[in-house]
């Protein structure tokens, strides 16, 4: 089911080097008491929160994203290198608690507004659903739209909750837009079915709707920071396999054409003859490329603007270049990622402004072939059960920290090995 945007009903309501060419011929709270009257009240306990996103239904905790737990992110990663306004800056939460929900007769319903990334939201839901029957319908919206200068646009991650007396079947959505004149507001007219509301959702007359809103402040030239870390260690619970599957996807495809290539012993025999034959001065300024440039096309490959999971993509790229960048710099081994033995030996460097070949073309290319991305297990969903169990016991700090290190490892090798691919790829396309 993807999100769509509400029917409008008012107001009437996305220097190329020639060598392939030889080679180859990615918080506030609000009670509602049904009358239109509203008040500010604490937030709600942290949850336990199962997902439902687009074709995807998970279970995810935000225990451990609520408690505060700190980042394990690497200090290399979240250097930034410009003044923009970071992901916690432009990130918030909201709470709606509507009261006496079994005595609203309204068509449509909307809660005070708030602020997060300096633009003001409000949430609207359709108790009987928005064209359609049978269901809650529920956006996001942009407050005071019409106000708002010429040219205007928000881009924003969010997501939206309807939370249930058993935290662990809280309905989950998440999506990707970006916000403008004629598209203002965004969610799912079906967001969850009315006869379900009564399975939990609605306790002592109250329904509680929870929204998270990241503000993206996204950059054309390099792989930039999208999420606060908080949201991003909630998400990548229920992406993260999607992540892998667009990396490995990606380093698969380029692996296939060398392959090829190697497998044709006539033309892989005439490159190495051409190749060898070349001026060595030639040779070298052939294996490099600005990274200015390679960046660039990276984030327009990568960055989607309509897939919700180009936000993880990108905050794994970015890692992964800082963390090549400070490999580059160091020439020793990255302590996290002393499990990843290829690390040792990168295949792609960072010199000054310059992405440059680490080793001779023709050892990069046959290496090439064998570097596949590592498969990393992923727990079950009785697993994960289990494991949110474990964190009401002693060892439940452990087990987030534990599980929060391995995720962010793994989003720094993703970012890694693909900007890898991407930049040897480029440089002989």
């Amino acid at each position: 089911r993807r999100p769509r945007r509400r029917r409008q009903r008012r107001a009437g309501r996305k220097k190329a080097s020639p060598i392939l060419d030889r080679l180859m011929a990615g918080t506030l709270v609000e009670d509602y008491t049904g009358d239109g009257r509203s008040s500010s009240t604490e937030d709600l306990p942290s949850d336990q929160q199962s997902h439902s996103g687009e074709s995807l239904a998970e279970w995810r905790s935000s225990e451990q994203v609520e408690n505060g737990t700190p980042s394990t992110s690497p200090a290399y990663s979240d250097t930034e290198d410009d003044d923009w306004p970071r992901p916690p800056e432009l990130y918030g939460k909201f709470t709606w608690r509507i009261d006496n929900f079994s005595q609203i007769n309204k068509r449509e319903l909307r809660s005070n507004s708030f602020d997060v990334g300096g633009y003001k939201w409000y949430i609207l839901i359709y108790p009987q659903g928005c064209d359609v029957c049978n269901h809650l319908s529920l956006f996001l919206c942009v407050a005071n739209h019409d106000k708002l200068l010429p040219g205007w646009s928000h881009f924003a991650q969010f997501t939206i909750a309807v939370i249930n007396r058993d935290p662990k079947k809280s309905k989950y959505s998440d999506t990707l837009h970006r916000f403008w004149k004629k598209e203002h507001d965004w969610g799912w007219k079906k967001f969850m079915e009315l006869s379900k509301l009564h399975d939990g959702f609605v306790i002592e007359d109250v329904l509680t709707i929870k929204a998270q809103v990241q503000v993206i402040r996204e950059k054309a030239d390099r792989p930039f920071r999208c999420l606060d870390g908080q949201y991003r260690r909630e998400l990548v619970r229920v992406y993260l396999s999607n992540v892998e599957q667009i990396c490995r996807r990606f380093i698969d495809e380029r692996r296939s054409k060398l392959c090829r290539l190697i497998e044709d012993r006539l033309r892989w025999s005439s490159f190495n003859a051409f190749w060898l034959g070349m001026d060595p001065s030639m040779r070298r300024n052939m294996t490099r490329e600005k990274t200015d440039t390679i960046l660039k096309v990276l984030v327009k490959h990568f960055f989607i603007e309509k897939e919700v999971t180009s936000t993880l993509v990108m905050d794994s790229l970015y890692t992964g270049l800082k963390a090549l960048e400070y490999k580059s710099k160091n020439q020793v081994g990255l302590s996290k990622l002393t499990e990843t033995d290829a690390r040792s030996t990168s295949m792609v460097l960072v010199e000054q402004d310059m992405f440059v070949l680490a080793d001779d073309v023709l050892i990069l290319l046959e290496r090439a072939t064998l570097d596949t991305l590592p498969h990393q297990q992923l727990p079950t969903k009785d697993e994960k059960a289990s494991q949110n169990r474990t964190k009401e016991s002693s060892s439940g700090d452990d087990f987030n920290k534990d599980s929060i290190e391995r995720d962010d490892r793994r989003l720094i090798e993703l970012g890694w090995k693909t900007l890898e691919f991407f930049a040897l790829a480029h440089i002989f396309r």
